[in-house]
C-alpha cells in the first residue's frame, strides 16, 4: 500500500458532490478552508445544498489519484485546474 501523503487521516470527512461521486465528473477545484480547516473537492459547477456530499478523504483520493500531489496545500489555498488531466495551478483563496 502506498504511504498515506496527506496530514489528514484517511477518514477524514471531506465536503464534495454527488456529481463527483456518483456521476464521475472530474475534480476541477480544492480547497483547503482556512477557517477550519476542511477540504471541499468540486467539480467547477454551482452546488446546491441536495448536491453536496460529505466522504471520507481517501474515497476522494481512490476516485483520483492526482489529489495526492495536493497533500501538502496549506490552510487557506485552493489548486484548480481546466481538465481532469491539466496541470493544478495554486492559489491563495
Amino acid at each position: 500500500m502506498d504511504e498515506w501523503p496527506f496530514r489528514d487521516a484517511r477518514n477524514t470527512a471531506v465536503f464534495t458532490t454527488k456529481s463527483i461521486v456518483l456521476h464521475g465528473n472530474p475534480i476541477l477545484e480544492v480547497y483547503h478552508d482556512e477557517d477550519d480547516g476542511s477540504w471541499q473537492f468540486l467539480d467547477g459547477n454551482p452546488v446546491e445544498n441536495k448536491d453536496a456530499m460529505i466522504v471520507a478523504l481517501y474515497e476522494i483520493v481512490d476516485i483520483d489519484k492526482s489529489i495526492k500531489e495536493l497533500s501538502d496545500l496549506p490552510v487557506g489555498w485552493m489548486a484548480e485546474r481546466e481538465n481532469k488531466n491539466g496541470p493544478w495551478k495554486i492559489s491563495k483563496q
